[in-house]
């Protein structure tokens, strides 16, 4: 655990917190959406593995209007 020893959590932790709003967020919106199936499965794949981008990808390029 020495390896997390120097990190700040209360800097980290509102990250993570935002990540996990934003990645909940576009999953529902992603479930709402029910399009071309293979370019929606491309779309979960990039919100779920990309982290904190993947979400914000989604919602700048993939979200349907």
């Amino acid at each position: 655990m020495e390896l997390f020893s120097g990190i700040n959590l209360a800097l980290i932790a509102p990250l993570i917190i935002i990540q996990f709003v934003l990645m909940i967020i576009a999953l529902i919106d992603f479930i709402k959406a029910r399009d071309d199936e293979d370019i929606h499965i491309a779309w979960l794949f990039v919100i779920l593995f990309l982290g904190f981008f993947g979400p914000i990808a989604y919602f700048i390029f993939g979200r349907r209007k």
